[in-house]
């Protein structure tokens, strides 16, 4: 019997409609996109198409699109862009203060969540550790795994230049209320004849190809795009609202002036071509892929329960939010089955206990911060099934773990 592989929120396989269009852009579109030759203008081409499919899929325009290597070059960028933004437009302001009532009147003031992918997480820490900015860690409810508005809100300072929050997370699949932040903040903060703005990004790495996702609808200055959690390559790009006429761009590296000079270096059309396959195929079918995967998630959870019963608990499942349609978060309760534990045992299922970057043998700081004990998230699994899982395979995965937990508690 073949494996089954629930681990969709790690990364996912190439559509065959994305292979197909790399594959042709690597026979066809081999020639440098700012050249005239045949080669170089149809690489040109097929790079304004994948721009604009990727515009689509985000509710946005193609000017709005600039393509990356993925999404923790994406989400340094934007972070870095805050930090430039601050001392171009606020660092005067702030010199007026005397007084020490900005909290760091040299520096920024970043406002994230305590569940962020270490992409951000991990930018924002260094960024204190260098006294570059100070940095407020909203905590998500215990009762919703979503942060509060009003805390994130209240969390603002007069040298506030960024809220970075993801849309949904990619442990929990709890989602996030950022169209309400955005909301909020103009009604306070960012009000139309200001110049100045407190800046909001969301990485939309998880949630893109699950739910409809629309960066106007959610009100983001930047939004991060990542192809190979989508079914398309390893590459990715960021939302830029308006780029350098609502906001500005400030380039991390300089070279050949290629993307409008916001991101130079000659274009990867193959694998830009595949982004932009992908990202259409999301567009004209997203409302087919999430009912599936919803439908086959929800089965999976009433199979796990119908055999486990109170020997588990689904993790990030909250009567006050919702979860993306393809993510089971679930715990065994007993002592002893350590997520890494059983997943070394199983025959059929692959799946993980967590993010692919964190150690698998310590339990996840997100469930952590969602309240889950420690004990429990030391024994969590997150099943994250895919556009093409059948109930069949959830049926050999129940069977599965059933088998191995009994083996191990033996």
């Amino acid at each position: 019997m073949d494996k089954v592989y629930l681990d969709y929120n790690a990364t996912t396989p190439l559509a065959p409609e994305v292979q197909e269009a790399v594959i042709a852009a690597m026979k066809e579109a081999w020639g440098n996109p700012a050249s005239s030759s045949q080669p170089g203008l149809k690489a040109k081409k097929i790079i304004a198409e994948a721009r604009s499919n990727v515009a689509f899929m985000v509710g946005a325009k193609s000017a709005d699109i600039v393509f990356t290597s993925g999404g923790t070059e994406g989400n340094n960028w934007i972070l870095q862009m805050a930090l430039k933004y601050f001392r171009e437009y606020r660092s005067s302001d702030n010199k007026k203060n005397d007084k020490g009532e900005r909290g760091c009147e040299s520096i920024p003031h970043f406002i994230t969540s305590n569940v962020e992918h270490d992409s951000v997480k991990c930018v924002l820490e260094h960024f204190e550790e260098q006294g570059l900015a100070e940095v407020t860690y909203v905590p998500v409810s215990h009762k919703s795994g979503m942060v509060e508005v009003e805390d994130v809100i209240s969390a603002l300072k007069p040298n506030t230049i960024m809220i970075t929050i993801m849309l949904a997370n990619n442990e929990s699949g709890v989602i996030q209320p950022i169209t309400e932040i955005s909301e909020r903040l103009l009604k306070t903060v960012n009000q139309p004849l200001r110049t100045k703005r407190v800046l909001l990004h969301t990485d939309a790495a998880q949630a893109l190809g699950k739910i409809p996702v629309d960066a106007t609808d959610l009100g983001v200055d930047f939004l991060t795009i990542v192809g190979h959690k989508f079914y398309a390559p390893r590459v990715g790009a960021i939302y830029i609202r308006n780029p350098n006429k609502d906001i500005p761009v400030y380039p991390m590296l300089f070279g050949g002036g290629q993307e409008r000079d916001f991101r130079p270096g000659t274009e990867n059309t193959p694998m830009i071509a595949g982004l932009g396959r992908g990202a259409e195929l999301i567009h004209k079918n997203i409302s087919k892929y999430e009912s599936h995967m919803r439908e086959v998630r929800d089965y999976l959870e009433e199979k796990l329960k119908k055999e486990f019963g109170s020997k588990i608990q689904i993790n990030g499942k909250f009567s006050a939010s919702q979860r993306l349609p393809n993510t089971c978060n679930v715990s065994f309760v007993k002592k002893g089955l350590m997520g890494h534990v059983v997943l070394s045992k199983v025959k059929f299922l692959q799946a993980s206990v967590g993010a692919a970057c964190h150690a698998q043998n310590k339990p996840s700081h997100i469930l952590l911060a969602m309240g889950v004990s420690g004990a429990l998230a030391q024994n969590a699994l997150r099943l994250s099934v895919g556009r093409e899982t059948t109930k069949a395979e959830i049926d050999v995965v129940v069977q599965d773990l059933k088998e191995t937990v009994e083996s191990l508690m033996s």
